[in-house]
């Protein structure tokens, strides 16, 4: 492998904007820049190399800084070709001398030359957002594999994968699930996905979302959050469920469930949220009305079958950036969003710094926490103590101005006793 260049950015001229948006961002960072704050006095990452394939935005932005901060060095890649904003590409390398390999727009080829790039600093730590940077260390660089002290993942996808190479015995380093924790899950996948998705739908295709029916792929924490907030617009929400109990609680939850044959022919938005192939395929295409939209807001590009879509459209234009329209044999017109990646990031600019803010904390904190335990974890799947994801919150919580209570003496021995009854 050559001498990896310094940068490959789409424009540093864009470094002005770019240095803006990472301030805003900071700005609506508290509980990371009170992170940042501790890592530059105590310098966790002191000596240490961190390569990092995330979605270069402004959030991610004030993350490498955190990690900075601590010592550390930083190379970082796109984890998605369309999430890039080449603004903030162009500052981290003009404004912070940062080696970034990541263009908007980039193609297959370019993607994963820029993850080699990322390797070829030969980082002891990995940030990764869909777990492309671990499999290809697990692959094409395997010999790197005694280098690495462990690996962050962000996303549900990218933990569905490692839980997978951790089955088959195929992850030869310990990984930290950073999506597991709960003040990542339950507050980013949920409020952060449900918002960013409805607006990437808004941006993208600027139709009015009260009295469509919408049918919403998955019932986990991020199709919860998108079924939510489609509620919250006026929308008439469908959700399709492969697990009974989520089947239920969304039920319970007040929305219609349904199978995605019968839905494909009644809906107006498809949303899929999965972490999973082919949800939407061709055949359920077929069935669908005419002016159907179809957007995906999983990590990857394979939950509707937006390739065999446009094998089966007989044309296809684009209409406004991110909204292409394809016109079947029948006449029929499709509208898929994105070329079915993960719209909250393609067509919007993905999670609001506020709920980035608790998962980037937790992924600095996890950093952290793999170089104070080096060489004594196995390869295998972690995820945070509870005690740092309650830091976390607490945290947040005091950045919001908010108290919450605590447990007395009385209490805490009560809940940790039996003998007491009626």
């Amino acid at each position: 492998m050559k001498k990896s260049l310094s940068h490959d950015v789409a424009n540093l001229k864009l470094a002005a904007e770019g240095k803006k948006k990472i301030e805003w961002a900071g700005k609506n960072s508290p509980v990371l820049r009170l992170i940042t704050e501790e890592f530059s006095r105590t310098k966790p990452l002191k000596g240490l190399t961190i390569g990092a394939c995330l979605h270069v935005t402004s959030e991610t932005a004030n993350l490498v800084l955190a990690y900075i901060a601590g010592g550390a060095k930083v190379a970082l890649c796109a984890s998605n070709p369309l999430s890039t904003q080449d603004m903030v590409a162009a500052s981290l390398v003009v404004d912070y001398g940062i080696p970034v390999f990541a263009i908007h727009g980039e193609d297959k080829k370019t993607y994963y030359k820029h993850l080699h790039q990322v390797l070829d600093f030969h980082p002891q730590l990995t940030a990764d957002d869909g777990a492309d940077l671990v499999t290809l260390l697990h692959t094409d660089r395997a010999k790197q594999i005694p280098e690495v002290i462990g690996s962050a993942e962000e996303t549900t996808t990218g933990v569905i994968r490692l839980k997978a190479m951790a089955r088959d015995g195929a992850l030869k380093i310990p990984v930290l699930a950073v999506n597991d924790s709960d003040t990542k899950h339950m507050f980013d996948n949920r409020y952060g996905t449900g918002q960013s998705t409805v607006d990437g739908i808004l941006r993208s295709a600027n139709v009015l979302l009260a009295g469509k029916r919408v049918v919403v792929c998955g019932y986990g924490w991020c199709g919860r959050g998108v079924a939510m907030r489609m509620r919250g617009m006026g929308a008439l929400v469908t959700v399709i469920e492969v697990d009974p109990v989520k089947a239920l609680e969304a039920v319970m939850d007040g929305f219609l469930v349904d199978q995605i044959g019968r839905a494909s022919r009644y809906g107006d938005i498809f949303v899929s949220a999965t972490g999973d192939k082919m949800v939407i395929t061709t055949a359920h295409m077929k069935r669908m009305k005419d002016g159907a939209i179809l957007a995906n807001s999983g990590h990857f590009n394979v939950e509707f079958d937006y390739d065999g879509l446009v094998k089966l459209a007989k044309s296809r234009r684009i209409l406004r950036n991110n909204l292409e329209e394809c016109t079947l044999p029948s006449g029929k017109r499709l509208y898929p969003l994105g070329e079915g990646r993960l719209i909250n990031l393609v067509g919007a600019e993905g999670h609001p710094a506020e709920v980035m803010d608790m998962s980037f904390a937790n992924q600095a904190l996890g950093a952290s926490w793999f170089v104070k335990r080096k060489g004594s974890l196995r390869p295998k799947v972690y995820v945070l103590p509870k005690d740092v994801d309650q830091r976390v919150a607490r945290l947040k919580l005091r950045a919001m101005g908010m108290r919450f209570d605590r447990l007395t003496p009385v209490q805490r021995k009560y809940l940790h006793s039996w003998q007491e009854g009626t």
